[in-house]
This record gives structure tokens, sequence and C-alpha cells, in this order.
């Protein structure tokens, strides 16, 4: 029989106004008024039998029946939080959280998550997608895909794909340079100055770099359209309005489905890919090594299909 227990919020509230030694403070943690947390201590003191607070010139403090139960309320309230997160971690399986760049997550890693669901029931991915770098060390993620990561830093990488920069248009401007030249289409960049973290990336993303491997004169300067999100660079070529500087993995269906092409031959082999990369706190995890396993996989299937080019209309 429990129906002597008091109130879970009574006793909460003691346990808040016990640590503070003020209502107001306890008030400010449980997001209620301080009238609420008074009268729900006195609940409490009414079902005890006893006062549990007392006031010691203009401060609080506790009654000896206050301080007999001050710990095990304490200890109470930390046990059923405890209890309330092992339910739901039993409730939503055994829990991965994948951090992505959102270029490479919206196109290329999410549509391929249902294969691995299939092949993991029990694993529950949560695909987090950010412009910015999480810091693995400090954050909740177990597995991140990182686009140039700088080597030597210390953390183990797993390369999934190189990569090669070209130039792409839309088919339409497309015609328009091959009848008017390079000179006809705007240029497109991707601007990574608001990045420091990104200045391996930000090296091979210049037009001076295509340009010199094409063998062509560089514009005296970088006019053009300029996007810090490389997702809305892309839609700005595909709209036509200028030439932008690809990157083939997480543009595959872009150029499949017709709406990018490749004008120019010149490919710049860069040092840099997409390298999956484990938290080191998840290292020992059977979910993070099974989510990396099939990475690994998944990329390599890919990279075959490009080398003999099976199904592919983009550049080769």
């Amino acid at each position: 029989m429990t129906d002597w227990l008091p109130s879970l919020n009574a006793l909460r509230a003691f346990g808040a106004v016990a640590r503070h030694l003020s209502y107001r403070k306890a008030a400010e943690e449980l997001s209620v008024t301080p009238a609420a947390v008074k009268q729900l201590v006195s609940k409490l003191e009414a079902a005890v039998g006893a006062p549990l607070l007392r006031r010691d010139g203009r401060a609080l403090a506790l009654t000896a029946a206050g301080e007999a139960g001050r710990d095990d309320v304490a200890r109470g309230m930390e046990h059923l939080t405890e209890a309330v997160a092992k339910m739901r971690a039993a409730s939503v399986g055994r829990r991965l959280i994948v951090t992505a760049e959102a270029s490479l997550a919206t196109a290329w890693l999410a549509p391929k998550l249902a294969d691995f669901k299939a092949a993991h029931p029990e694993i529950n991915v949560l695909l987090d997608s950010s412009q910015d770098i999480v810091d693995l060390a400090a954050s909740d993620a177990d597995v991140a895909i990182r686009y140039g990561a700088a080597p030597g830093d210390g953390r183990s990488a797993r390369r999934l794909f190189p990569d090669e920069i070209f130039a792409a248009c839309s088919p339409a401007l497309a015609e328009t340079i091959r009848a008017e030249g390079i000179g006809a289409a705007p240029l497109i960049h991707w601007d990574l100055s608001l990045a420091p973290q990104a200045a391996n990336t930000r090296r091979w993303f210049a037009w001076s770099v295509w340009f010199e491997a094409a063998d062509l004169p560089a514009p005296e300067r970088d006019a053009g359209l300029r996007f810090s999100d490389y997702n809305l660079a892309v839609q700005a070529a595909v709209a036509g309005q200028g030439l932008v500087l690809a990157s083939w993995p997480i543009l595959r269906d872009t150029f499949e489905a017709g709406l990018l092409v490749s004008p120019f031959e010149t490919r710049v082999v860069t040092d840099i890919g997409y390298d999956a990369i484990v938290a080191p706190g998840a290292e020992a995890r059977e979910e993070a090594r099974a989510f990396v396993d099939w990475l690994l996989a998944t990329a390599a299937k890919e990279s075959g299909q490009l080398r003999s080019g099976r199904g592919l209309t983009g550049p080769r």
C-alpha cells in the first residue's frame, strides 16, 4: 500500500527548497510561482505531521524533520530520474546519433538510411545535419561524416569517398558556353570565408585552382554569385545562373537527372574527401561499428559503379 505517500510534486518542491533554501530559486527551477512551492511544501508538512522549514532571520533553514528527510528525498528523485531515462532508452531501442554536413545528408545519406534500417532494425539512427562542425568530444554524436577533415588531427578517420572537383552548369548554359566560351558564364562561388575550420576545403573550392588546372586565364576578380551554403550554390547552377565547382559523390543524382552537366573535361584531383569518424566515447559501441561498416560498404559499391561508368550520365 502506497496511498499514504505524499504527492510526487510535493516531494519535488521540498527537494528543491532544501537545496536552495529559497522558495524563489526553487520556483525558478520548477517553473512555477513561489506561492505554489510554499503550498506544496505545506501539503508535505501536513502529510508528515511536522514542520520541515523554519525562518532563520531573513533566511530559510531546515528543521530536524527536514534534515532527516532531505538526503533520502534527493536520492529518491535521482533514482526516479534514472528510472525514467532507462525506460525511455528501452522504448527507443539502440539509438545512434550521426552528424553530417547538410549537403551530404540531404543528397546522399538520408535516401540510403532505409537500407541500413532494413539490415539493422534494432538500431535507431538520429541524423543531425548542420552547417556547423560538431565537436565529437563534447557532443552526444556517435559518428560524424566529415568533408575535408584535416589530416593528423588525432582522430581515426575512414575514407568513404575521395573527391575530384570540376565545373558544372545547367544543360542550357552549357550550350551557351560551347557557342560563346567560358567568358559567357558567370561564376558561382561557395564562400567559406566565415568557416575558419574549413580551410582545408576552401583551398580546393577556389576557382583559381580549377582555371590553373584547365590552363585557362582566371578572371581578374572573383565576380559572380556567392553562397555560404553549398546546396544553394548548386541550386543556383541548376537554375542556369552560372558555373559551380562540383563535388561528384553528393551530386550524382543531380547529374543522372540531367539537371547538371560538365561542359569541360578538366577535373582537379584533391587530397580531401568524405570520411567517417567515430566519437571517442562510441568507439566500443557495436552500433557505431555496424554503421561505419555499412557506410564503407555502401560507398565502396558506389565507387565501383563510378569506376565502371554503369548508369551514369555525369562526368567520368
